[in-house]
């Protein structure tokens, strides 16, 4: 029997991932969306001027992609350790089937972000989530690298996220409008 875990990244682990692996591939979940509704006073902003990182939002019928990371039996418990340390701002395990194409699937988990953690800030307009990333720095640094690398290694998969392209154009938008009129 394979004692093995696959862990789901959709947010920062799509890019920084800081655990031992012994496979890593592109994959989606399904009926879920990513979406810029969680705060983040840990990582990416400070309690009294949280970032906004992604989380997962129940949305039947959308696929959300990120990438899949297999991590062997022996190193299971430690990886879970750490990532329960790392996505200690609200996040909680989610048990979920992970999809690589039209006949492969595991069973694995991911972590979200729930309604009811108190760092949960919901939906926002792409205006309003976007003045807010570029608002923020925290101690692993700023919001704004935080949805530059997603928004990068979403592209360089081929993946799809219209959330998280809207909010890469309203930055972009944001910051020439900030160097063309500076005040």
């Amino acid at each position: 029997m394979n004692n093995d875990l696959w862990i789901f990244g959709y947010g920062s682990i799509v890019w920084r991932v800081d655990f031992p692996f012994s496979e890593q591939r592109p994959a989606f979940i399904n009926n879920w969306a990513r979406r810029f509704w969680q705060g983040s006073t840990d990582h990416r902003g400070i309690p009294k001027k949280p970032g906004r990182v992604v989380t997962l939002i129940s949305q039947p019928g959308e696929v959300c992609w990120g990438r899949a990371y297999k991590v062997k039996h022996d190193h299971k418990e430690e990886v879970l350790e750490h990532l329960d340390y790392r996505e200690k701002g609200g996040y909680d395990r989610l048990s979920i089937e992970i999809v690589f194409n039209d006949t492969e699937a595991v069973s694995g988990i991911t972590y979200h972000a729930t309604r009811d953690n108190p760092n949960f800030l919901g939906d926002a307009t792409d205006s309003k989530i976007a003045k807010q990333i570029l608002d923020s720095h925290g101690p692993s640094g700023s919001n704004l690298e935080y949805l530059s690398r997603l928004h990068e290694s979403l592209e360089e998969m081929n993946a799809s996220d219209p959330h998280v392209t809207a909010i890469a154009n309203h930055i972009q938008t944001l910051r020439s409008t900030i160097q063309v009129n500076p005040e």
